[in-house]
């Protein structure tokens, strides 16, 4: 399984990106798939993510910002990231997994290089 994160950038706050990841060797649509970031000095953490059906959730501080697709067909994961505040600043990962009875995430050890996003104030 390989994963190619792509579209981060240096931007100032209250402006957007689109980050994209291709994923290679899977069959996407039977895997959940979401998006962490790695903040400078800080643990990874989950952003967003969505379900084998489809389904979304996301981490309290991008709801209403941030939105997460998917296209199987392309075996690609988006994120619409907009309104960026230098808080966003981090390392964005995808990844795939699969969701969990009680409807969480649980990722697969299968990471790709990262992309950078860094927004000034």
């Amino acid at each position: 399984v390989q994963l190619q994160a792509s579209g981060g950038g240096w931007v100032q706050a209250g402006s957007s990106l689109r980050l994209s990841c291709t994923i290679s060797d899977v069959r996407l649509e039977t895997y959940a798939v979401a998006w962490y970031r790695q903040p400078p000095g800080m643990s990874r953490e989950l952003v967003a993510f969505i379900g084998e059906g489809g389904s979304t959730d996301y981490t309290d501080s991008v709801k209403g910002r941030f939105t997460i697709s998917r296209d199987n067909a392309e075996s690609t994961l988006s994120l619409q990231m907009d309104y960026l505040t230098p808080e966003d600043t981090a390392v964005y990962y995808c990844n795939i997994g699969m969701t969990s009875d009680a409807g969480a995430y649980v990722s697969f050890n299968y990471w790709g290089q990262g992309t950078q996003v860094t927004v000034s104030s």
